[in-house]
């Protein structure tokens, strides 16, 4: 396992993450539930595996999910780092809205959930265009001033958003985000247009979540084999949207040929692929049984050749957009380092349909 500073931070993180959102003793959205026993285990055997941070959200099963984790933290909390997230309104009530109110009335309720004293991170879970971001930026400084949380992030902002939250902290002698949660597949590479590269210009980290789409970029699901009963797609989950149904099978089929040259899996195969994405810090795996535990940790050692990266982008490309495609034509030499690798990709795909 591979570690990395977070961003503009002190933590020291794994390349690979153990997501929570399946801890839940009621079950997610009837995908399965997980007995306390299990979770435990899946905790230890992260941690003998070499990876350090463990994410979570109050909305994960409204909490059950903390407590689950805080459950199976026992002695080990000093060799792990913490996060979670807040922001979803989580009951009926008119008073349970705005991304603020529920940072400022869940961090102490949290804490008691995960048995702990402190977040070492704490997400903005998602952006809030009613609330301004002098608000946002303020309620995170003053948990970290109460010494709640070490550091904050966000998740699920759009590139604008980001610059302007981390804008207008630094203009304001304030802490910035540290990091960012986002969604990023073979299948969904939209964060490349500019997600990720201004992350890494900002100095915030980059933490993929659902990496498997959800469950849908696992290999079970196909163009004859559809979602099954107790699993997440099978259940009406709403996330996560394919655009092209024909380009998500092309895909699939192309992940199951790469997979089976190397012996691996078609999960394995996403997870290598992400993990050697240009600005990728951090992967946040996700697993409802012990034996896709053991499966998506093992793909750390799973090494994508050359060819295989290819056929993998050739079908997965973006098409680049505006003013990224006049960029890519006219002034590719100038672009940053964090930017560079996707006009390069633009460049080659704007080259080949001349």
């Amino acid at each position: 396992m591979d570690y990395n500073l977070f961003g503009n931070s002190d933590l020291n993180v794994s390349k690979y993450a153990l997501g929570t959102v399946m801890f839940s003793t009621n079950g997610l959205e009837e995908a399965g539930a997980m007995d306390q026993a299990t979770a435990n285990y899946m905790v230890d055997y992260a941690l003998d595996h070499g990876i350090n941070h463990f994410d979570s959200a109050n909305m994960y099963t409204k909490g059950d999910a903390e407590v689950i984790l805080g459950n199976a933290i026992r002695n080990k909390r000093q060799d792990m780092i913490i996060s979670s997230k807040t922001g979803f309104q989580l009951i009926d009530k008119p008073t349970d809205t705005g991304a603020i109110l529920n940072v400022d009335s869940s961090i102490d309720i949290l804490l008691k959930r995960l048995g702990t004293d402190y977040l070492d991170l704490y997400y903005v879970h998602s952006w809030d265009g009613q609330v301004p971001v002098s608000e946002t930026v303020e309620m995170m400084n003053e948990l970290i001033k109460k010494g709640k949380i070490r550091h904050w992030g966000v998740s699920n902002y759009s590139g604008w958003a980001l610059a302007k939250t981390h804008t207008w902290a630094v203009e304001n002698n304030m802490i910035p985000p540290i990091a960012q949660q986002i969604y990023y597949t073979p299948e969904s590479r939209e964060a490349e247009y500019e997600i990720l590269p201004a992350g890494k210009e900002l100095g915030i980290a980059n933490s993929i979540r659902s990496p498997l789409g959800e469950g849908l970029l696992t290999g079970k699901y196909t163009r004859n084999n559809k979602a099954e009963l107790a699993t997440r797609q099978g259940n009406g989950w709403p996330e996560t949207y394919i655009k092209n149904p024909d380009l998500f099978y092309n895909l699939i089929d192309v992940l199951q040929d790469v997979a089976t040259k190397h012996k691996a899996t078609v999960a394995q195969v996403v997870l290598a692929w992400l993990r050697d994405r240009p600005n990728v810090d951090s992967i946040v795996l996700s697993a409802r049984t012990k034996e896709q535990l053991h499966e998506n940790i093992a793909s750390y050692s799973l090494k994508l050749t050359n060819e295989d990266i290819t056929q993998i982008n050739s079908v997965s490309a973006l098409e680049p957009i505006y003013p990224l495609w006049h960029r890519a034509i006219n002034s590719l030499d100038r672009a940053s380092d964090a930017e560079k690798v996707y006009l390069d990709e633009f460049h080659k795909l704007i080259e080949s349909k001349i």
